[in-house]
């Protein structure tokens, strides 16, 4: 770690533009005060790498629908009942008495859904490859049981596409660890030949910095590079058997990204075959167009185009306690971030 820290402080070329699009990387960051350690010309920035945060406006609309409009029993993680729809959230839901009830897994949703058979039981599917495989998981206990009061409103997101999306943020971007745990290296790698370079990294400080100054010894050379720097964990085969049951349960579709917009081939939805599952075919959910706060500045946050602390609203009415953006209410939200640990 030392030899990566010495590297990193004499660094002295032109400025290198690091994106991490990983939450947890976000806030370890934060926590561990390596930004402190950084010299001028070297910046991290924070991409769209919260699953919460990138979900858009228009999903926790569809679910609210559900919720007021058709009686469902809503099942889902903590950190999206308090993420801010069109008019209001699922907190302001529940006060209103719909069911919301908070998950830690997504089979403890089909655990509920058996004990109240009398309930239409929807979970909220978000997350990225890391946490797909589990949603494919509960929709096949719900299947083996043969319960039909049990459905997925899926919103769950590939991040190939996003890199993409994102190519001219960032000279590099710190590839989240636990996505390419699943995905395997072959598609970081393969991105080197588009010009997008990065680094899988883990999540310790000796994991972090080695990760950055690898980056900034090869920023300098002027050609797309690729390296694995958390070998414990990520292996060049991934997980086969997570990606074998997204394979077999989801297909790929466009979906919409929160502050990216609409990224082609991003998202993910069930196959065909598994449609008496989906809550949006289900209970004939109709087109929905959510409008974000405007005053909000979250989508340009999730750019990296502004810290949070440009955003008028951060840390005033803007608050853990009273969110107005997502990016302020999740755990790993990059405005969350800066608001626990201040503008380093």
């Amino acid at each position: 770690m030392t030899d990566a820290k010495e590297r990193i402080e004499s660094y002295k070329g032109s400025k290198i533009r690091i994106m991490e699009v990983c939450g947890t990387h976000t806030h370890e960051i934060f926590r561990l005060g390596i930004r402190k350690l950084l010299p001028e010309n070297i910046e991290l920035i924070s991409g769209p790498g919260c699953p919460v945060c990138v979900t858009p406006v228009s999903f926790i609309d569809e679910a609210l629908y559900l919720a007021l409009e058709k009686n469902v029993t809503i099942t889902t993680f903590g950190d999206l009942v308090r993420v801010p729809g069109t008019d209001g959230s699922m907190a302001t839901a529940r006060a209103k008495g719909a069911r919301i009830r908070t998950v830690y897994t997504p089979t403890d949703a089909v655990d509920y859904a058996k004990d109240h058979p009398d309930e239409q039981v929807v979970f909220l599917a978000v997350g990225f490859e890391t946490t797909t495989p589990s949603a494919c998981l509960a929709l096949k206990r719900a299947m083996d049981l043969g319960l039909n009061n049990f459905s997925l409103l899926v919103a769950n997101k590939t991040m190939t596409n996003a890199y993409r999306a994102m190519k001219d943020a960032a000279d590099a971007f710190l590839y989240p660890g636990h996505v390419v745990a699943i995905t395997g290296t072959d598609i970081p790698e393969g991105l080197t030949k588009e010009g997008i370079s990065g680094v899988v990294c883990g999540f310790t400080a000796e994991e972090i910095l080695t990760a950055i100054a690898y980056i900034v010894t090869k920023v300098p050379e002027g050609k797309p590079f690729f390296a694995n720097c958390y070998p414990r964990v990520v292996r060049k085969e991934g997980n086969p058997k997570g990606r074998a049951l997204i394979e077999k349960y989801m297909e790929s579709t466009n979906t919409q990204w929160r502050g990216l917009g609409v990224i082609p081939q991003s998202g993910l939805k069930l196959r065909e075959a598994y449609k008496d599952y989906d809550a949006r075919v289900k209970f004939g959910i109709p087109k929905i167009e959510g409008r974000a706060n405007p005053a909000c500045r979250c989508g340009e946050v999730l750019q990296g185009k502004i810290r949070p602390v440009q955003c008028p609203l951060f840390g005033k009415v803007c608050t853990p306690l009273t969110p107005v953006g997502a990016c302020m209410v999740s755990n790993e939200g990059t405005c969350s971030a800066y608001f626990q640990y201040g503008d380093q």
